[in-house]
């Protein structure tokens, strides 16, 4: 098994939770699925939306990628993973909420700063990143090259709000949000206090989501 084995440990944890400790819920499952919220996180290994909102199986659709991106709307005949996703979150599972989740140390966005000064990011990922090319060119004149770690806090934020800005280009998507049926939410974790921050357009910034929430 090698390394594998921890995974299957994990597997028969969660098979004694769901289908033995919690028969209710499996049943709900095998009817189908009916998530409120639709989560746009990165693929890094430390930010599992899951994992950090304390969610069961069938609570949150979600689309993982390199740097949380959302690239704008096209129609072509080229293959579109996250925007079809989007159109099936949207259209068929009708969610209530949009996500853009995007964290602190992120490898993605180290990348698209790396990219500014011509150094190449292999042979996909810096066509990707560069989805987020725009969030890059504000960090640098907000803070320049020569604070590194604050241009890769601000460069990580702003590329979250780019993926808002995209979001916003699918047309059956931005109907339901000027209809008041969607909204659309942008999210920070800082990895290094745990700390998850959301983004208020009122005063351009991410505020503590628990603070905010506070019963």
């Amino acid at each position: 098994m090698g390394n594998l084995q921890p995974l299957i440990d994990g597997f028969r944890r969660f098979q004694q939770q769901l289908y033995r400790d919690n028969e209710r819920l499996a049943a709900k499952l095998v009817k189908g699925q009916n998530p409120k919220t639709l989560v746009i996180a990165c693929s890094d290994s430390r930010v599992d939306p899951a994992l950090l909102t304390g969610c069961s199986p069938g609570d949150i659709f979600t689309v993982r990628n390199v740097a949380n991106l959302v690239p704008p709307y096209e129609s072509d005949n080229a293959y579109h993973g996250v925007s079809a996703a989007l159109e099936y979150a949207v259209c068929y599972l009708e969610v209530k909420d949009i996500i853009v989740l995007g964290h602190s140390g992120c490898g993605g966005i180290s990348g698209l700063l790396s990219a500014a000064d011509g150094e190449l990011v292999g042979e996909f990922v810096g066509r990707w990143v560069d989805i987020a090319a725009a969030a890059r060119e504000r960090a640098l004149a907000r803070v320049g090259a020569d604070n590194e770690n604050e241009l890769n806090r601000v460069c990580e934020q702003e590329a979250i709000l780019t993926s808002l800005d995209n979001l916003r280009t699918f047309p059956w998507l931005s109907k339901r949000v000027d209809a008041g049926s969607l909204q659309l939410h942008g999210w920070y974790f800082e990895i290094e206090n745990g700390q998850l921050r959301g983004y208020h357009a009122e005063t351009d910034s991410f505020k503590v989501l628990v603070e905010e929430y506070s019963p």
